[in-house]
């Protein structure tokens, strides 16, 4: 199984816009962040987790050609903004996208995204979806895949992380992990976590906090996303602990089949 991060920003993404920081006037790629987001595939099947509005440039640039199945943790606008660029498949696959939320993330979708649900003239065409709702700790199947959906503490909100296959976990965009989704993530080979600046903020992991996370979860190698303009990638990473490392757009993780 081959993970590939598309995106590991925060919702401004890195650089921001009219910032002159070192990390936002760095020329390391690793301080390119776009918003967070995965592509995990094996033989035969294909998978993302979430559609920032950066998502149809890293399909061009990574040549995703086909999905499977697609995930959502959850509905703000920088996992969800690049919806609309995947009615290019139900043309090249000739289906409807498999998706799969928790019942707060259809209603937003149904909200922002009302013309996709409603008869209009047909146009450029827009995104066919069959939507499944998830529930938290009940395993399905999609794409291919095992998946194990956990909730988390978003701030005040309820989201969604992923374990899939049984040895790999997404955990952004949280601020606490409930004690039976700890119990969940025993015995996987990698998890990422959200770690947003190195102060603490209402709804994200600081990095202390998320690598106290890390610390409970105990996986063979930990990686961070979700990364704002206050970590410089270099200088950050050489400081964590043996076992995490920062995630970075365009990385790829194997795992063993």
């Amino acid at each position: 199984m081959k993970v590939k991060f598309l995106g590991t920003g925060t919702s401004h993404g890195v650089p921001l816009v009219g910032c002159t920081c070192p990390t936002c006037s760095s020329t390391d790629p690793h301080n390119k962040r776009y918003r967070s987001s995965i592509w995990v595939t094996k033989p035969g099947c294909s998978l993302v987790v979430d559609t920032p509005a950066e998502f149809r440039l890293r399909c061009l640039e990574y040549c995703i050609t086909r999905i499977d199945a697609l995930l959502l943790t959850h509905a703000h606008a920088d996992h969800i903004a690049g919806l609309d660029d995947i009615r290019i498949y139900n043309e090249e696959q000739s289906m409807d996208i498999p998706l799969y939320c928790d019942a707060p993330t259809k209603h937003e979708i149904e909200e922002r995204f009302s013309y996709i649900f409603r008869e209009t003239q047909l146009g450029g065409g827009k995104p066919r979806l069959k939507i499944t709702l998830l529930e938290h700790f009940k395993e399905f199947k999609a794409g291919g895949f095992d998946i194990m959906p956990v909730p988390l503490l978003h701030g005040e909100l309820t989201i969604t992380g992923f374990i899939i296959d049984r040895k790999f976990a997404y955990l952004t965009d949280c601020s606490a992990i409930p004690e039976k989704t700890y119990a969940a993530l025993s015995g996987l080979e990698v998890v990422v976590i959200d770690a947003l600046r190195l102060t603490p903020h209402p709804t994200h992991f600081s990095l202390e906090q998320a690598t106290a996370a890390a610390g409970l979860i105990n996986a063979k190698n930990t990686y961070f996303t979700h990364i704002a303009h206050a970590i410089e990638h270099v200088k950050v990473e050489e400081a964590l602990s043996p076992g995490i490392k920062l995630a970075y757009d365009g990385l790829e993780i194997l795992l063993n089949q």
